[in-house]
């Protein structure tokens, strides 16, 4: 039986460390690990199967929309290369794009809710929650926001 194709997304930072607790899922299915390159994960190449996106905030106002117009390119590249079956995602700002590409390429999106996110809803999370397969929260508060999520509790 052929392995299920899932690539795991993350920005850098907090979001790429709880995505990182999601390892044992890369032993069992085929995975590519994709988060914003910086010197922190940029030596990560040598353990994982991992490709970078560019970094960026929207409070660089000039350069987030050249950027995000970049990441989504790189992201539809990614998608049709790897063919994924899935897409999980930890947040934030850089993996919205693959999410919305992904489901217009009939993907099924997983957007686990950030830990931090005890009483209200992150951006990424707002943006999601309405094409996501699966929304997860880590904290039962949570789906009072998300009715149609479920909650594994914390993933740490």
């Amino acid at each position: 039986m052929k392995k299920r194709k899932i690539i795991f997304i993350s920005s850098s930072g907090g979001h790429f460390t709880q995505l990182l607790q999601l390892e044992q899922l890369f032993k069992k299915y085929e995975y590519l690990l994709i988060t914003e390159k910086n010197q922190v994960v940029s030596g990560l190449s040598n353990k994982y199967n991992i490709k970078f996106l560019k970094y960026f905030t929207r409070k660089k106002i000039f350069s987030f929309p050249l950027i995000f117009i970049y990441n989504s390119i790189l992201s539809l590249y990614y998608i049709i290369v790897f063919k994924p079956d899935f897409i999980i995602s930890t947040g934030a700002g850089a993996t919205v794009p693959m999410c919305y590409i992904g489901k217009m390429l009939g993907k099924k999106i997983i957007f686990i809710e950030s830990y931090a996110r005890k009483s209200s809803k992150s951006l990424s999370g707002k943006l999601i929650y309405p094409i996501s397969y699966l929304f997860i929260v880590q904290w039962d508060s949570m789906l009072k926001l998300y009715p149609k999520a479920k909650c594994f509790g914390p993933i740490y």
